[in-house]
């Protein structure tokens, strides 16, 4: 009997169609261009690298203009670094284009530019390690006894998680072997958000019960009793990040469906700081690295205080009804501090916060000047996208969902946004513009 070779899957089909359509773009590329000069620029801080070189323009692709980037920097091939490569339109809108195949299809064949020009191109690294594509479930972790509410990455290491649950537990994960490591038992109700400390010591629970209490994030013991001052349950937990702590003093935020966000010194177990001031359950809470605490609440409002003084500084006001999440474009730098993709954790405390405050500052830096944005999520279907630091108007209005956005969150490079709702759909959109 024969063996019958099965039909192709529906990935492989996918796969299939989108190299030919590859292949036919660039057939489709004219022989008869000639040449366009391009001059590279830094992303971050707007400096030009290298001098305006003369490139064919059938061999203007991505991966081409990666290459020739990487020699002009001086890059041996073991260091090689890939980038992404946008286009800063000269309209009145000033759009960045990002370029996703080559210069012609992107930028000459719409009449953006031409080959009398020279186009500046501002590149971005992207991650220097390689993430394979979500296809199928690698994997189910059991062990709770009721639904799992809140999730949290140690900053350390994907290799271990943290999940709070409604049988009133949280579970510290070995994600490399699907093995509970600790069962952090002492809430009375259902635990509902986590959050580990930027350098990944201390787990934060906030519950049911209005209480929010912490445990040693290696041994899964308690540290002390429970943090005890909120009216009603903790909806939200936030985390001062590192290069600004003081010394020895790391503070958490938590907020409440009473309306108000606590700031706590986990050191000596009391409040720091009371943000009063919305007037609906306070849903997200998120600590910037300028110095500022963004607040979402059922009020339809987003607050900006001052971590320091603990004083609003503005209120943005656009959403139509209650804001269910927030997400900042530095919420991956922030949570992991001075951990990176090396794994070379600097010795000394000192050099710890210099690190911190160098990706940081590094990730945020655009056309030197340090820019952090924020997006919020709403129960009227929309979002938007905010600079607070610039305007207390949105930057961009984010409509396509056709019921209401629940999260919302910043990839770790910040060049994209993911959001999902109850129309049962993730969105993907562009984190500078919105689009």
């Amino acid at each position: 009997m024969s063996t019958l070779v099965p039909p192709p899957t529906k990935r492989q089909k996918t796969e299939i169609a989108e190299k030919a359509r590859l292949q036919q773009e660039i057939e489709s590329i004219p022989d008869n261009l000639g040449s366009v000069r391009v001059q590279f620029f830094d992303q971050a801080t707007g400096s030009a690298t290298g001098p305006a070189v003369s490139v064919p323009v059938a061999d203007a692709n991505v991966k081409n203009l990666e290459t020739l980037l990487n020699t002009l920097q001086g890059n041996e091939d073991d260091e090689r670094v890939p980038y992404r490569f946008t286009y800063q339109s000269q309209d009145k809108d000033n759009q960045a284009i990002d370029i996703l195949a080559d210069l012609y299809h992107s930028l000459l064949q719409p009449g953006l530019r031409t080959t009398e020009d020279t186009i500046s191109l501002y590149f971005t690294p992207q991650a220097v390690f390689r993430v394979k594509a979500v296809s199928r479930c690698a994997a189910s972790i059991a062990g709770h006894g009721e639904a799992i509410l809140a999730t949290a990455f140690s900053p350390v290491s994907s290799s271990t998680m943290v999940t709070g649950s409604g049988d009133s537990t949280a579970r510290v994960w070995d994600c490399d072997t699907g093995t509970p490591l600790h069962t952090l038992k002492g809430h009375t109700s259902w635990v509902l958000a986590v959050a580990y400390s930027p350098n990944g010591a201390i787990i934060a629970t906030g519950s049911m019960d209005n209480s929010v209490r912490l445990w040693d994030a290696k041994k899964g013991q308690s540290l002390g009793g429970p943090l005890k001052g909120h009216a009603k349950w903790i909806t939200s937990l936030a985390w001062e990040p590192y290069h600004a702590q003081e010394t020895g003093r790391p503070r958490l935020a938590s907020a409440s469906k009473d309306s108000t966000v606590r700031v706590w010194d986990v050191v000596s177990k009391r409040i720091d700081i009371v943000l009063s001031g919305h007037k609906g359950s306070v849903t997200c809470v998120r600590w910037g690295g300028m110095g500022k605490i963004y607040t979402a609440s059922h009020d339809k409002t987003i607050k900006v205080w001052d971590a320091k003084q603990g004083t609003l500084i503005q209120t943005l006001q656009a959403h139509a009804h209650r804001v269910n999440h927030l997400a900042l474009s530095t919420d991956f730098v922030l949570r992991t501090a001075y951990h990176d993709h090396t794994k070379k954790v600097p010795e000394a405390d000192a050099d710890k916060v210099t690190a911190a405050r160098k990706r940081f500052e590094q990730a945020a830096t655009v056309n030197n000047k340090i820019v952090e944005r924020l997006v919020s999520a709403s129960d009227d279907f929309t979002m938007y996208l905010w600079e607070p630091e610039s305007s207390n108007k949105p930057v961009a209005r984010l409509l396509g969902h056709q019921k209401e956005v629940n999260h919302v969150t910043f990839s770790p490079d910040m060049a994209y946004i993911a959001s999902a709702g109850f129309d049962n759909h993730v969105k993907l959109w562009n984190g500078r513009d919105g689009k």
